[in-house]
């Protein structure tokens, strides 16, 4: 993948402020512990950078190595794992994300099919689901290599992350597999893109990749300058001191 093309599957937050607003009247009259956009926050990462969740040195490694997989450092830009979405991800599954607070988790788990384009329903909590697919991971690489996936030629770990996202490796019995593959895939670009208050996008590397300018108060003076290079350095909210 390129890095220019896991951009085209990004949407971009348009209406955002309305949509907000338009929830909020709908949950007027709804018990506070209802709210939605209390559990849809992501979490800011700690100072300091200690691991959460992800503690065991293979863990933090095999993510490294699959993220920087999916997005490498190039002339454009650092990788995954140096823009800091190891963090960002560990930052996240230690909150609401990670413990599936917004997910319908009991039964009946019915898998479905193409005919009633139907998602994979889990019943585990993305992070039990990192937890499951990365051991997963790493048997596998051990199994066909006799290596850690993180210690795996570039080739190679690309060809397991590519039988891991058409559905023709199959890690374990318990691991939605092609599943397991995409959940990474949307963490590295969320991790990428978000603000750097949440861990990733060091140095806001992935805005200025893409030139968006970050959290600036408002775009009043360049609204009429569609398609324009405006020249602006990208805003955080993190405090300036």
């Amino acid at each position: 993948m390129k890095r220019r093309e896991i951009l085209s599957s990004l949407g971009i937050a348009v209406g955002a402020v309305p949509a907000a607003k338009l929830l909020a009247s709908e949950m007027q009259g709804f018990p506070q512990d209802m709210a939605l956009d209390q559990a849809f926050m992501p979490v800011p990462a700690p100072q300091g950078g200690k691991p959460q969740v992800l503690v065991r040195d293979i863990d933090r490694r095999t993510v490294s190595a699959a993220f920087d997989r999916l997005i490498p450092g190039d002339e454009l830009g650092p990788s995954a794992s140096e823009a800091g979405c190891v963090d960002f991800l560990d930052a996240q599954l230690a909150g609401s994300f990670g413990n599936g607070a917004m997910l319908y988790r009991s039964g009946p788990q019915a898998p479905g099919g193409d005919e009633l384009m139907q998602k994979p329903q889990f019943i585990g909590t993305p992070r039990e689901r990192y937890e499951t697919g990365l051991r997963a991971l790493e048997a596998h690489a051990q199994r066909t290599h006799r290596t850690s996936f993180a210690d795996l030629k570039p080739e190679q770990q690309d060809a397991i992350l590519t039988g891991m996202e058409n559905g023709t490796i199959e890690l374990a019995p318990e691991v939605n597999t092609k599943a397991f593959f995409e959940l990474m895939l949307s963490n590295v670009r969320e991790g990428y893109f978000a603000d750097p208050m949440y861990g990733g996008n060091k140095d806001m590397a992935g805005w200025k990749m893409i030139g968006f300018p970050g959290a600036r108060y408002d775009y009043r003076l360049y609204a009429d300058r569609t398609g324009e290079d405006l020249g602006l350095e990208p805003v955080s909210l993190i405090p300036k001191d």
